[in-house]
């Protein structure tokens, strides 16, 4: 017996093989996710690098070095599983893009950001997938289906703007960094939107038939998913008003608000939507909505939670990515013709740029059209920021390349490893060679004398916006044939003025029906509940 129980104990505490191999390596990845945000901070106000490339550099280096420790048998801890990333990495990257984001002015620019994000994509969907059939039959890449060739339109088309959202200031420059922010994030859902609508057709015969079937399955996935986000943002903002969490334990309101923003991304990948749309708007509601109904220390803790478990995500995507870069295996399959993924990286570099102005700068054009204000318009130097801030490709392309053109990571067909290949090229290019020069070209375009102009006008408007906003909770709604200017805002006095000036028409009705019903329901600014004793006392209600 006392044998037995010495066995047992000693198996305890003794590690098989592989999974002591396993916890090394997620210890030495640990390990360097703080080296990461550590160089990072010391290396934060270079005028080249940022804590992406950072991440990525550290990546390619520790790649280089367990390279050279296996003698060239292995160059990555961890294989990449396009599973992992969309399940555990991408969620709370996305939601902290809803939650943080500055509502009014995304929905201002709406219209700008989704013809961005949306009409843009899909143009250069279409640029990248027609110029690479083109420009690979010449390279002698001819063993590409049409399925193959759209997947790439829909891998490439995924913008990663994180390089210069970091550059840029969200005070100093409101209008153009709600542009790039609310594009990329649209941009993301609609390349996924339409990778997963391509894996679901036989497109060996592309028909008009199959055509429509195939914008049909994108509207539908996009409406879904934004429903579903809506919807699930709307109970967790009821159930916490209706239940007053906050009157005895503030960790029930936190963990509920994480673990529901988490659910709309799980529902809506076992749906089979687009779960990047449907938790950021989860995300956006929220905000809107749930936030206001908790207690004054949850909203510190929620807007920090998901601040940091955002940035820790990022982190790990690009040290992630400058790991896989060196994976061996792939580049050994290739080494037999290196030319041919060197001329494929290249030719969907190009592409990637000619897609991306040939959407910017007519759709730009369109946009200035109807905005009345000289400030408002999207100038020039602007439109070159905005193009620039999409030609990187990131870990979203990655993770389409690797589901698309592998199986768990690994692959031993020529064409399959020339795309992964191609993939990792464009990617570790685009981000390191796009992303240093981001920092000094934004120096250049955009000068010190109009930032602070800018900076000084968006603290104006917000100052009015927080007044306006206050008297809106005491004063009878507005009647809808007074014709008035506030908050910028135009309001209509009939369905011709919601033809002439639609994004202000449409903004001022919302507000007719969330000051009405929404936040009376849901709660929100104004309307959240009252918690005794909390800080949250004075609130109105």
């Amino acid at each position: 017996m006392a044998s037995s129980m010495e066995s047992v104990v000693m198996s305890l505490g003794m590690r098989s093989g592989a999974e002591a191999l396993r916890i090394d390596a997620i210890t030495l990845f640990v390990a360097l996710l703080c080296a990461s945000i550590l160089i990072g901070h010391l290396l934060e106000k270079t005028k080249w690098m940022n804590e992406s490339i950072t991440a990525l550099v550290i990546g390619l280096c520790t790649g280089v070095i367990i390279l050279l420790t296996t003698k060239g048998k292995s160059s990555h801890l961890f294989l990449f599983n396009e599973e992992l990333f969309f399940i555990y990495v991408l969620p709370p990257i996305i939601f902290n893009a809803g939650f943080q984001v500055k509502k009014k002015r995304f929905f201002e620019n709406f219209m700008t950001i989704m013809s961005f994000g949306i009409i843009g994509t899909l143009i250069s969907f279409f640029i990248i997938s027609f110029g690479a059939e083109k420009l690979f039959n010449k390279l002698g890449i001819d063993y590409l289906d049409t399925g193959d060739l759209l997947a790439l339109g829909a891998i490439f088309s995924a913008t990663d703007s994180v390089c210069t959202l970091q550059v840029l200031n969200q005070e100093q420059t409101p209008l153009l960094y709600s542009l790039v922010f609310g594009e990329g994030v649209v941009n993301d859902a609609t390349s996924v939107v339409l990778f997963n609508a391509i894996q679901r057709f036989d497109l060996s015969h592309i028909t008009s038939g199959v055509a429509l079937q195939l914008v049909g399955n994108f509207i539908y996935l996009f409406v879904t998913s934004t429903l579903l986000g809506v919807a699930v943002g709307l109970a967790s903002a009821y159930a916490i008003k209706k239940l007053y969490f906050g009157r005895h334990s503030t960790d029930r309101e936190v963990a509920l608000m994480i673990i529901m923003a988490y659910l709309s991304y799980i529902m809506a990948e076992s749906f089979n939507l687009s779960a990047i749309l449907t938790v950021f708007f989860c995300g956006i509601v929220m905000s809107h909505y749930t936030w206001h109904n908790v207690t004054e220390s949850s909203r510190v803790t929620t807007r920090h939670a998901f601040a940091s478990m955002s940035f820790i995500a990022e982190i790990f995507i690009f040290l992630y990515v400058g790991m896989d870069a060196l994976d061996i295996e792939k580049w050994k399959v290739v080494k037999n013709s290196p030319g041919t993924s060197v001329g494929a990286s290249a030719i969907l570099v190009g592409l990637v740029l000619v897609g991306r102005a040939a959407f910017i700068f007519p759709l730009s054009f369109l946009s200035n059209l109807s905005r009345k204000s000289q400030n408002d318009k999207i100038t020039f130097n602007k439109q070159v920021v905005i193009w620039w801030a999409g030609l990187m490709r990131g870990a979203v392309s990655m993770a389409l390349a690797y589901n698309k053109f592998t199986s768990s990571g690994h692959t031993q067909l020529r064409g399959n490893a020339i795309m992964i290949t191609s993939t990792i090229t464009v990617v570790l290019f685009s981000t390191v060679v796009f992303g240093l020069l981001t920092k000094p070209l934004i120096r250049v375009l955009l000068t010190r004398r109009d930032s602070n102009s800018r900076s000084s006008s968006s603290i104006m408007s917000s100052e009015l916006t927080e007044i306006a906003d206050t008297k809106s909770l005491t004063l009878p709604l507005l009647d809808p044939e007074t014709e008035m200017r506030s908050n910028g805002i135009f309001r209509a006095k009939s369905l011709s003025m919601l033809l002439k000036t639609p994004s202000n028409a449409v903004h001022y009705y919302w507000r007719r029906l969330d000051d009405s019903f929404m936040r009376p329901v849901f709660g929100g600014r104004g309307y959240s509940p009252y918690h005794p004793g909390s800080l949250t006392e004075g609130s109105l209600h």
